[in-house]
């Protein structure tokens, strides 16, 4: 076997010459430019033990795909992990003389509020709990996980079916009737 036919070695090619595109893939993700540093380098990593295992596909030329894909996969759960939390503004940042919402919409926005409340007493125990804990108080899904005894994949599937039933909860609810029972406002 040559230095050319080395797997490792053309990985190191591989990585190198894609190294801009699967940082810039990494960073439309939605994670930090350093962040997107480490999704390459764990999904290289990733290629190496794939390699090992026999893993990869026989084409070489194919491996750019699944490295692409791997560094993909790493960015979202990077940011689905909360990795990412992006914070709320602070308070002194607000300008005190920004326009305040009418009074139509501040109406609207209550009766929505209202109507949110209702559906997520709709839900069952645990998806009310996921909805509270990751949504409201913005925990992890490795600690929500661990606070109902769940593990955080079964957190992120009862967040998902949750949020199904808010939606196709509050499209029943809609006041304006072009929404209303309407296929396309309940889906996810």
């Amino acid at each position: 076997m040559n230095e050319t036919d080395d797997p490792v070695v053309h990985l190191a090619r591989l990585a190198r010459s894609e190294r801009g595109a699967l940082a810039a893939l990494a960073r439309a993700e939605g994670v930090s430019p350093e962040d997107a540093v480490d999704c390459v380098q764990e999904g290289l990593s990733t290629l190496l033990v794939m390699e090992r295992r026999g893993a990869l596909p026989a084409d070489p030329r194919e491996w750019g795909a699944v490295l692409a894909t791997v560094v993909r996969n790493v960015a979202r759960n990077r940011r689905r992990r909360h990795f990412v939390a992006r914070p709320h503004d602070a308070l002194d940042d607000v300008e005190p003389h920004a326009p305040v919402a009418g009074i139509d919409e501040l109406l609207s926005r209550a009766e929505e509020h209202v109507r949110l409340r209702a559906c997520v007493a709709e839900l069952c125990e645990i998806q009310k709990a996921v909805v509270t804990l990751r949504m409201l108080e913005e925990q992890p899904g490795e600690d929500v996980g661990a606070a109902l005894g769940i593990s955080a994949g079964h957190v992120a599937v009862l967040l998902h079916r949750a949020k199904r039933a808010l939606r196709a909860c509050m499209a029943a609810q809609s006041p304006d009737p072009t929404t209303r029972g309407s296929p396309a406002s309940a889906s996810g």
